[in-house]
């Protein structure tokens, strides 16, 4: 886990003891989840099966849990806690979207000891990863919580007509109270299998302010690098016409929606597999059945990158493998086979008066186009480019751009997520 001597952010004690996390240990709060998780899905059996209404969204649930256990929760080892679950019944038929059944989401979370992660940036949050490798649990600040529940209506209704896309899928939104200190947690699909080896992983923008790797973090045993060291280390990624036409598609479509939510500062997680080298090659320990293997019968939908940008399910079923893993083949300048895992992440940062600001004082003393923090627009536009040209290319046809290869419907999409901005929906409850 980043220390405060790494990031200077957070709540982490640079020591050997269990760290910390806002005066809350990090065995606390992974019992916590895995308790508040497993009463609230349980919980959630008794109620039938209906359709989503508007009112589901702001509804939140409560739910106190003693040590000593009481005649509704159980008796455990940690300090006495209370456990909200934000919008349960429209979180249940978003994960029942995605083909995540109830047994499967507790049997995930709640069966084996959550996975602690390094975090790889300087947001300060906690990760944890599931020890059957499906889901991410982040800590969250009050801001990014408030903001996911204002978006829940359009953003859901987007998924539901278009499944197939980059955006995070978040599962859950819940909050611990405990000792006087809130800590809000999302639940969201993992992108990167930790059984495949990824021998490059990139944090990119489609901005050149500042946007390298620093001296620290190339130091680290996996670092993650950002747009200039990619263009620094790689002479883009090639695939096939199909597979590049399905992926900019793709692209094209999340960044609309991010625009029409006046979301920006996202980034493009992307993780490269060389195949050349050994498949299991630095595989981390601690998958489910201990041969790196993702159990089948647990597979997600919809969360793997070759699933998120095919049309088809087949399509994406023919290379959804044990040892593709979901990625997306790909070879590199030097015609060496890779597999791509990615997806956008950090898109719970909304373009408010301090990203204004922030983007004002830097176009003042840098090229302002350069920037990473934009106006919405401008940012998607930049995005894309760069992702299209710099990053991804076909491997028959170089000079076509994705404005040329990708037909795409921009009012048909701005017409469904009208909804989000509808005015007298109560959008913005507080969190």
């Amino acid at each position: 886990m980043s220390t405060t001597t790494e990031n200077g952010v957070g709540g982490y004690r640079n020591t050997s003891r269990e760290k910390t996390y806002k005066k809350t240990t990090s065995s606390a709060l992974k019992g916590a989840i895995q308790l508040g998780i497993g009463y609230t899905v349980g919980n959630l059996t008794s109620k039938p099966d209906r359709d989503v209404l508007m009112q589901d969204f702001y509804v939140v649930e409560s739910v106190f849990l003693p040590s000593e256990g009481s005649n509704l929760t159980p008796a455990h080892h940690y300090p006495d806690f209370r456990f909200k679950t934000y919008a349960p019944l429209a979180f249940r038929y978003f994960r029942e979207l995605f083909g995540i059944k109830p047994d499967d989401y507790l049997y995930s979370i709640c069966n084996e000891p959550l996975i602690e992660l390094s975090n790889p940036g300087a947001s300060g949050s906690l990760f944890y990863l599931t020890s059957d490798d499906e889901f991410i649990i982040k800590t969250v600040q009050h801001k990014e919580a408030e903001f996911l529940q204002k978006l829940l209506p359009g953003y859901y209704m987007n998924l539901n007509q278009n499944p197939r896309t980059l955006l995070p899928k978040f599962y859950g939104l819940y909050c611990i109270q405990s000792g006087g200190v809130n800590i809000r947690l999302v639940v969201m699909n993992n992108v990167l299998p930790r059984s495949v080896k990824m021998n490059y992983k990139y944090d990119l923008k489609g901005s050149t302010y500042k946007r390298r790797a620093s001296r620290k973090e190339r130091e680290k045993a996996c670092p993650v690098y950002k747009d200039l060291d990619f263009q620094d280390m790689h002479e883009g990624l090639y695939f096939d016409a199909d597979t590049y036409n399905a992926l900019m598609k793709t692209l094209q479509r999340d960044c609309l929606v991010l625009e029409s939510f006046k979301i920006m500062d996202y980034s493009l997680l992307l993780a490269v597999h060389v195949l050349d080298q050994s498949p299991k090659e630095g595989g981390e320990p601690g998958q489910a059945g201990g041969d790196g293997k993702r159990p089948v019968a647990q597979r997600v939908l919809y969360s793997t990158a070759m699933e998120s940008i095919q049309g088809d399910g087949k399509a994406a079923e023919a290379h959804t493998t044990d040892d593709t893993m979901g990625g997306i083949p790909a070879k590199s300048h030097k015609e060496e086979k890779l597999l791509i895992f990615l997806g956008i992440i950090d898109i719970l940062q909304s373009y408010r008066f301090i990203k204004k600001l922030e983007h004002s004082w830097k176009a003042l003393v840098y090229d302002g186009d350069s920037v990473s923090v934009h106006r919405p627009g401008f940012y998607a536009n930049r995005f894309l480019k760069f992702m299209s040209t710099s990053v991804f290319r076909k491997t028959q046809s170089k000079s076509a751009g994705f404005c040329s290869s990708v037909s795409y419907d921009r009012d048909t999409l701005m017409l469904g997520l009208k909804l989000s901005h509808m005015p007298g929906t109560g959008i913005g409850k507080q969190v």
